[in-house]
């Protein structure tokens, strides 16, 4: 290391603290080469929080309390993304934020204040990186508000599992809109999921969906998802129903919007929220995206098998993702001491 890499290590702010540039559990998940490739990233988005990020125009910088806890909060934002990948990438791709957030940072056994000051983190660091890089800005509609208290988790309810169901079979388009659904109740499929879920998926005699590596959103196994018996008739119907639909003629998608369009994240929580506000279910301060679901699936599996179930139904790739559903009620906690 040269003087003026080592001179680089350290950022010193107010009050005699100082930011560590590369936080010792990134450097040890770090190579030499890309030690120093880090190092130069982290610095040009740590010297741009304080010279401009507040206000680039008036070169307006945040305060150094608000510096020191963007870095350290994207440097385990990053980390954590490497674990995810198996390698090192900088930054990260702003699909990834959507996922820790929603999969990661909002099961944390913290206050959605803790939450949101994370959410807020991540902003920064995308809008630096979508100026300075080939990466695109972070489209983020603020969940957690760093000021407020703690609001329920964003999963739907057995109840309301049942009724957003009911109410997918009312819809008067066929059986595009029930058979997403009832696959995702079943599935707890991803948004970018639902965008490649293709028809050789569909094993319904066998009632599974069968996700090859390649289009699995993790890309390191073949995945055999397990279906109820009703949404494999559901798939049935509309792999029937699509088969006869021109605008899937020539198209591989396994769903379509009606514009003819891939799904997302957007026009999915659209979706939900359609059909949770035609079900009369009250969100209760939650922000039910489509994410809901995924936990539903999640945190329902849980309580009725085991973690090694939810595992493999949702398609972790590490056991520490799934260990956030493992939420036992305290009420049931007594009970199982009362029993010792």
């Amino acid at each position: 290391m040269t003087a003026k890499q080592n001179e680089r290590c350290d950022i010193r702010i107010e009050s005699g603290r100082k930011i560590r540039l590369v936080p010792e559990p990134n450097r040890d998940a770090l190579n030499d080469k890309q030690l120093v490739d880090y190092r130069e990233h982290r610095a040009e988005f740590i010297e741009w929080l304080r010279s401009k990020g507040k206000n680039p125009g008036k070169r307006e910088g945040y305060s150094d309390y608000t510096v020191y806890e963007t870095a350290y909060k994207t440097a385990r934002f990053d980390r954590w993304t490497w674990g995810e990948d198996g390698r090192y990438t900088v930054p990260p791709r702003p699909e990834q934020a959507t996922e820790y957030m929603d999969d990661v940072v909002a099961y944390r056994d913290v206050t959605n204040a803790t939450k949101g000051k994370t959410e807020e983190a991540l902003m920064r660091y995308y809008r630096w990186a979508s100026g300075t890089s080939h990466v695109a800005e972070w489209n983020r509609e603020q969940r957690f508000r760093s000021g407020g208290g703690d609001a329920p988790r964003d999963y739907l309810t057995r109840r309301e599992r049942r009724l957003v169901r009911e109410e997918a079979l009312e819809t008067g388009d066929g059986w595009r809109v029930a058979s997403i659904v009832l696959t995702s109740l079943d599935a707890g499929l991803r948004p970018v999921e639902v965008a490649r879920a293709r028809p050789a998926w569909v094993d319904t005699q066998n009632m599974l969906l069968r996700i090859p590596r390649e289009d699995s959103s993790k890309n390191v196994d073949n995945w055999r998802v397990s279906l109820t018996s009703r949404t494999a008739t559901a798939l049935e119907h509309w792999l029937q129903e699509r088969s006869d639909d021109s605008m899937y003629d020539d198209r591989d998608e396994l769903w379509l919007t009606r514009e003819a369009t891939a799904y997302g994240s957007r026009s999915l929580s659209r979706l939900l929220s359609r059909l949770c506000d035609d079900a009369g279910i009250d969100s209760g301060g939650r922000s039910l995206t489509w994410y809901a679901v995924r936990h539903s699936v999640g945190t329902l599996m849980t309580a009725e098998r085991d973690l090694k179930a939810t595992k493999d139904q949702l398609r972790h790739k590490s056991a520490k993702t799934t260990m956030k559903y493992d939420q036992v009620p305290v009420e049931d906690r007594r009970d199982a001491l009362e029993k010792f």
